[in-house]
């Protein structure tokens, strides 16, 4: 069962905490991390991306000249390909890139993704995460005094929009809940700093 310390927001300990084994203590399955990114990744994609072809670019409804006599090359066209301002070959078209994985992948992906970061000792609990006021500066300061002021995933346990705000005006921070953190995130943190009723809420979740 993994132990961690827990951290006040000036960075000193001020107890430990038991996380679960089954949600914080597994061995991270590389291929359902892959597999998880790259749909992360493929369902970003808008897939909007067109190009016109011969048939729907302006012109060329007339024979550019004979076909023999002239001494150049035969063409039907000059929406050809080979023509300038003609149509695209072979080019993209609208499509959809959606991936759909199941219950059972996403839940293994992001137990894994959990794992690796307590395995790798980029996991940070923090007893509590408060701001009075919209102050950007003292999240930057909380950030520092627990050693996590490069790219970092704050997850609260509810929604503070004093906190969430002040941690959004940072460079390189996400805020996110227990029931909307993903695998993408999780891998691409430096520092996955979560509050302990968060940490809590999360083996609720996902155990």
């Amino acid at each position: 069962m993994p132990n961690l310390k827990v951290l006040d927001m000036a960075g000193k300990e001020v107890g430990n905490i038991a996380l679960s084994d089954g949600v914080f203590g597994i061995t991270p399955n590389a291929a359902v991390l892959h597999t998880a990114v790259r749909a992360h990744l493929m369902n970003q994609r808008q897939g909007t991306h067109s190009t016109l072809t011969r048939t729907e670019v302006s012109g060329g409804g007339r024979k550019p000249w004979r076909q023999k006599g002239t001494g150049r090359a035969r063409q039907g066209s000059t929406r050809s390909p080979q023509w300038t301002h003609g149509g695209v070959a072979l080019g993209p078209k609208p499509r959809d890139y959606r991936v759909t994985l199941n219950k059972k992948v996403k839940r293994l992906a992001l137990k894994s993704a959990l794992s690796s970061k307590v395995a790798d000792g980029e996991m940070i609990v923090i007893n509590a995460i408060k701001n009075d006021e919209y102050k950007t500066k003292v999240m930057a300061q909380m950030l520092q005094a627990v050693g996590a002021d490069r790219k970092t995933l704050v997850v609260l346990a509810e929604c503070d929009e004093k906190v969430a705000a002040s941690l959004r005006n940072i460079e390189g921070v996400k805020v996110a809940l227990p029931g909307t953190i993903n695998t993408y995130d999780i891998l691409g943190c430096d520092k996955f700093v979560a509050t302990e009723a968060a940490a809590r809420k999360i083996e609720e979740v996902y155990a």
